[in-house]
């Protein structure tokens, strides 16, 4: 079950959604640029389309490539990233309404996974939402991700048995920073860095 980094890339450059480890669970990858592999990701996890997708980057920089910073997004990236954290931004123009479900927003990791970030140095930014169907419990091994979704996914990255804890998720977006889901960062940890 073992893939090599390079056929990973060939299935993104194809359209096709891989599943890659990151620093919580197993994510389905997709082009962010390539609409219809965004589509191929709601109907594999048989997700809403009102149900946004976030997406992954491999450092600092690339957050402002694609959502527009304000006064705590730099502390908060430089102290808690690449780690378990998402922060919600206002996105540009250059990000599809498909992949962020029409909303303004959009929210980015810098997940802290080698394999991760060097698809992502490679490639540049992808999806990065749990390899499961919607509503279930994501899977910690390869193999049962596999028995689910078979030839459906393009390219499988092995790697080892991954907890299911997910990333908290911040909001940005307000005066002060909001919690939309707690993970390991709570809020007084964020705040304790702004």
């Amino acid at each position: 079950m073992k893939t090599k980094l390079s056929e990973a890339i060939e299935s993104l450059k194809k359209g096709d959604i891989i599943v890659y480890p990151t620093d919580t669970q197993f994510a389905f990858g997709a082009d962010i640029f390539n609409n219809d592999s965004i589509k191929k990701i709601f109907k594999i996890k048989n997700r809403f389309y009102n149900n946004p997708l976030p997406i992954a980057v491999e450092k600092y920089d690339d957050i402002k490539k694609y959502a527009y910073e304000n006064k705590y997004v730099e502390k908060i990236c430089n102290h808690f990233l690449p780690g378990k954290l998402t922060i919600i931004l206002y996105k540009k123009n250059n990000i599809s309404d498909i992949l962020t479900s029409g909303n303004a927003k959009i929210a980015i990791r810098i997940p802290n996974n080698e394999i991760a970030l060097e698809l992502l140095r490679i490639f540049g930014p992808l999806t990065i939402t749990s390899a499961n169907v919607h509503g279930k419990k994501p899977e910690d091994r390869i193999i049962n991700i596999y028995s689910q979704f078979k030839e459906n996914i393009g390219c499988y990255l092995d790697y080892k048995i991954l907890k299911n804890d997910p990333s908290t998720i911040v909001d940005l977006t307000y005066k002060k920073p909001l919690i939309i889901r707690e993970g390991s960062i709570s809020l007084n940890d964020i705040l304790a860095v702004i």
